[in-house]
């Protein structure tokens, strides 16, 4: 099994930044995709940003290019979500993902262990 563990969220103010970081522990997948999602209230899940364990290849959604950026610490099995020009629409519960298997990087289906989730809040 793997095992998921987000940290870092909290109340922010417009304009400030936030790193979230996702540590994975038990089976981890040294070939996988780590991606980050985030879900407001009364909507859908939505893909963030992801990156390639291994080969460090990155996506990001259009909303949050060129404000967040993923990374990666392999030594610690460790993802990061460095969040920047926070603006209320970035207020989310955030999760992080494993994909085990095969899929879009972007589909929540693709993504086979979840976080549990850590609150962002941007206020204005």
């Amino acid at each position: 099994q793997v095992r998921l563990v987000e940290s870092g969220g909290g109340l922010v103010q417009v304009g400030g930044s936030l790193r979230l970081s996702c540590a994975a522990s038990g089976r981890t997948f040294s070939s996988q995709l780590m991606g980050w999602f985030r879900q407001a209230p009364a909507k859908e899940r939505e893909f963030v940003a992801a990156i390639s364990w291994s080969g460090g290849r990155t996506y990001y959604s259009d909303s949050v290019k060129g404000r967040f950026t993923i990374s990666r610490d392999n030594a610690k099995n460790t993802v990061f979500l460095q969040m920047n020009s926070l603006n209320p629409e970035d207020t989310a519960v955030y999760f992080c993902a494993i994909r085990v298997s095969s899929g879009y990087y972007s589909k929540v289906s693709s993504y086979d262990y979840w976080g549990q989730g850590t609150q962002v809040i941007v206020s204005s």
